[in-house]
């Protein structure tokens, strides 16, 4: 049986990209509608927290140390927790007003994909880009209501990326070299009203562990794209799940409050919080961003 343990009552509207720093045994998340990154201990629960002026919706520590950040309007990089911010070339879909970034990661050669969203889920262009160590971005692909679940493959052959709103998740092969992305193809499909495909995770056996925004539950699926393994959750809206401790057997898993009504409060009292369980098979280390 997996016990799920809140280890940080957070409240927060909505928590997400729960990153493991394994030099500095802490995690590192962010609650997107409070712009604000926070550094968490859990060795002795001490916290800390930086507001940014927009939201930040995801990052990757970098190789030379600090962030690189997918905010509202574009990428930035911070060389420490509270270093200043430095814009990476210019505002990104700036003809898209109702578009931001959500979810993003680096790959094992230290470029960082990041996808952006419609909050509206009025248009079907949200982009997955490609920032290089150099600071060269390109967009790779697009055609989502709403970038997310980006993970890779143990070989870093194989990219994941979920388009919420729609139910799926697909797999792209990926060219680890040249970083490029083709064939396209559906990895899993979930049913409607069982939760939809947010954040995501791959373990070292290649099992992708896909959190379940409204369905209260992790999900692992195999290679081949069949569930093999859920995890109930004790909040309504968990926004994904990511390895850490030293042996990265401990699933962090963050959570979402936005939204909720009496009666999931009732149900779920501590939604927007952060929760562990312990799994079998350790994650994929995250990898660095080079630039």
């Amino acid at each position: 049986m997996n016990a799920v343990e809140l280890v940080l009552d957070a409240r927060a509207d909505l928590g997400e990209c729960p990153r493991w720093n394994e030099q500095e045994g802490a995690l590192y998340w962010v609650d997107i509608a409070a712009c604000a990154l926070h550094r968490l201990d859990p060795a002795t629960g001490a916290t800390r927290t930086r507001i940014f002026d927009q939201p930040v919706a995801c990052f990757a520590f970098r190789r030379t140390g600090g962030f690189v950040l997918g905010m509202r309007d574009g990428l930035g990089l911070i060389d420490s927790f509270d270093g200043p911010l430095r814009p990476v070339g210019e505002p990104v879909e700036a003809d898209r007003p109702w578009s931001r970034f959500n979810d993003g990661r680096a790959d094992a050669a230290g470029r960082f994909w990041a996808g952006t969203m419609d909050e509206g889920k009025a248009h079907s262009d949200a982009g997955l880009w490609r920032l290089s160590a150099g600071g060269d971005l390109a967009r790779m692909t697009d055609g989502a209501l709403t970038s997310n679940g980006l993970a890779f493959s143990p070989d870093n052959r194989t990219l994941y990326w979920a388009d919420t709103p729609r139910h799926v998740i697909h797999a792209f092969d990926l060219d680890p070299e040249r970083g490029e992305i083709a064939n396209r193809r559906v990895f899993h499909r979930f049913p409607e009203g069982q939760g939809r495909p947010d954040g995501g995770s791959v373990d070292e056996e290649g099992c992708y562990w896909s959190a379940l925004y409204g369905g209260a539950r992790i999900v692992r699926l195999s290679p081949t794209g069949e569930i093999v393994h859920e995890i109930a959750i004790p909040a309504r809206n968990p926004t994904m799940a990511a390895f850490g401790g030293q042996d990265r057997r401990t699933l962090y898993i963050t959570t979402a409050r936005q939204g909720a009504t009496a009666q999931d409060l009732a149900l779920y009292p501590n939604s927007g919080g952060v929760f562990t369980v312990r799994v079998a098979t350790p994650g994929v280390a995250e990898h660095p961003f080079a630039g």
